[in-house]
């Protein structure tokens, strides 16, 4: 009996169907040939859906098999397989357009859009052949009014995802690799990772992995901060007395940031006066980066740098100031102010070039100098700017750099305790030769121009013994550059430019 139908089946494939299926298979295969061979790399996986419904096409003969007794089972058996076929080839003409020709002119199209052509095509497939089977117009869509308003009502919720999804695809609100913020809550915030019919799927600096559903973002409001441009603002905000003038905060906290990490030189950082608070004047610290996530770290190495800066210049971060009760605790050792300066004079001492100072003169300067904390990857000097001071590392360490032209930076030395640097600023004001930076924070003393200056206004010919021991460190810096292959800058007469420079 099985045998008999196969072969009226047969028979209607060879007979009622003519043509049509022999033309429509050679066809679906040379157009999904094309496809694979003319698809851009990394989009054949596409291939999938239309060889999919080419090896789907021999299941109406398997049904019409199993259902013997059915009259019209042979017919619908040559139908069923001209569907698949249709479909298959609508398919691979539709990606030969829409991945192998539009994606080699501009970018590619968004999957969800893909995928809706891909539907459609297997739509328009399935009503040509209803169509050529007998069934009327009004009678397919009047049948289907029913199901598709019950199908519609069941699914409103995902049918509004999905044509979410689609107008997120055509207004580009944000793509993937974008961080977006996609409710007022600023802790919701997300690197987006995938779009797909229902839902954007997005993984937040906790590294949460959140799924938010396409509706919902369509009636929120987007924060992109990765478009248009790369980088974004952060926002720091910094409390100062009011006793320090806006301008000299200001200055200090523009130097403080520059070069920290992540913090961009263009768009330039800015500072501006905010609001005055109980507790000071409040500043507003605006700066650009394009490390957006890592933020945190952005916004805390800049705070460090602040902190470090501010507490140089002598400037004291106020605190809140309220009732509260007090409690007598014991009072914490403070170091006499002798024994500080017992401790810079031991540093001093150390500098060779100072060794014809008198133990007066000496502790002089050692009162007037000044302890200054650095950072870690702070710069001390930068090489090129104008210097009147000579610093010597009470601890950490520092390294020292050159660069000449658009070379790369080159490491002159590291410098530990005991050493010093800077003194041909101090004694003549020549701009500095090198940059400095700490390598671990870093206390260093500095000793200014006009602590040195009164000392020898008071002996004038102290300047031939400085001169000459300046000289000494002259040559060995020389032959430190030519070790690197760098050229030191010329220096003039030695003398005469400390005389000149300390007005002598």
């Amino acid at each position: 009996m099985n045998d008999s139908r196969i072969g009226a089946i047969l028979s209607t494939l060879a007979n009622g169907g003519d043509a049509n299926v022999g033309r429509e298979l050679v066809v679906a295969l040379v157009a999904l040939t094309l496809f694979i061979f003319s698809a851009p790399r990394g989009r054949r996986w596409l291939s999938w859906g239309p060889a999919a419904l080419l090896l789907l096409a021999p299941v109406p003969l398997a049904v019409a098999w199993l259902f013997p007794d059915a009259a019209d089972g042979p017919m619908a058996a040559l139908f069923g397989i001209r569907f698949f076929l249709l479909a298959s080839l609508l398919q691979s003409v539709l990606l030969l357009v829409a991945v192998s020709a539009w994606e080699r002119i501009t970018r590619p199209m968004p999957r969800i859009f893909l995928d809706v052509l891909r539907l459609l095509m297997i739509g328009a497939a399935l009503i040509a052949i209803l169509f050529e089977a007998g069934v009327r117009a009004e009678n397919l869509f009047t049948g289907s009014a029913v199901l598709t308003a019950v199908l519609g009502f069941a699914l409103k919720d995902t049918l509004g995802n999905v044509f979410a999804g689609l107008a997120i695809h055509a207004e580009h609100p944000f793509e993937l690799g974008d961080w977006i913020q996609y409710d007022a809550n600023p802790a919701h915030i997300g690197r987006v990772v995938e779009i797909n019919w229902r839902a954007t799927k997005v993984i937040t600096l906790d590294e949460a992995y959140v799924i938010i559903p396409n509706g919902q973002l369509a009636q929120a409001s987007i924060r992109n901060f990765t478009k248009p441009e790369p980088w974004s603002r952060r926002s720091l905000f910094v409390v100062a007395p009011y006793d320090v003038s806006p301008q000299r905060v200001q200055q200090t906290i523009l130097e403080a940031i520059r070069g920290s990490f992540g913090v961009l030189e263009h768009p330039a950082p800015s500072v501006v006066t905010n609001d005055f608070k109980e507790r000071g004047v409040e500043y507003w610290v605006r700066l650009f980066t394009s490390d957006f996530d890592k933020r945190d770290r952005v916004d805390g190495m800049a705070r460090d740098r602040i902190w470090y800066a501010l507490s140089r210049q002598g400037i004291e971060i106020p605190v809140a100031t309220q009732q509260i009760r007090l409690t007598q605790l014991p009072t914490p050792a403070v170091e006499p102010p002798t024994a500080a300066i017992d401790r810079r004079i031991g540093s001093l001492q150390r500098i060779g070039m100072l060794e014809v100072l008198t133990p007066e003169q000496m502790g002089r300067l050692a009162e007037e100098s000044i302890e200054r904390v650095y950072a870690a990857g702070e710069p001390v000097i930068r090489q090129g700017d104008p210097g009147t001071s000579l610093f010597v590392i009470m601890s950490g360490r520092v390294e020292v750099t050159v660069r000449q032209a658009d070379a790369a930076a080159v490491c002159l030395a590291t410098l530990e305790p005991g050493y010093y640097f800077g003194e041909m600023s101090l004694m003549t004001g020549e701009p500095r030769s090198a940059t400095v930076t700490a390598l671990v924070e870093a206390r260093l003393l500095e000793v200014g121009k006009e602590s040195f200056g009164r000392i020898l206004a008071a002996q004038p010919d102290l300047v031939e013994q400085l001169g000459a021991a300046l000289q000494v460190r002259v040559s060995e810096r020389a032959k430190a550059m030519a070790v690197v292959g760098r050229i030191a800058p010329e220096t003039l007469d030695i003398f005469d430019r400390i005389r000149e420079f300390f007005s002598m």
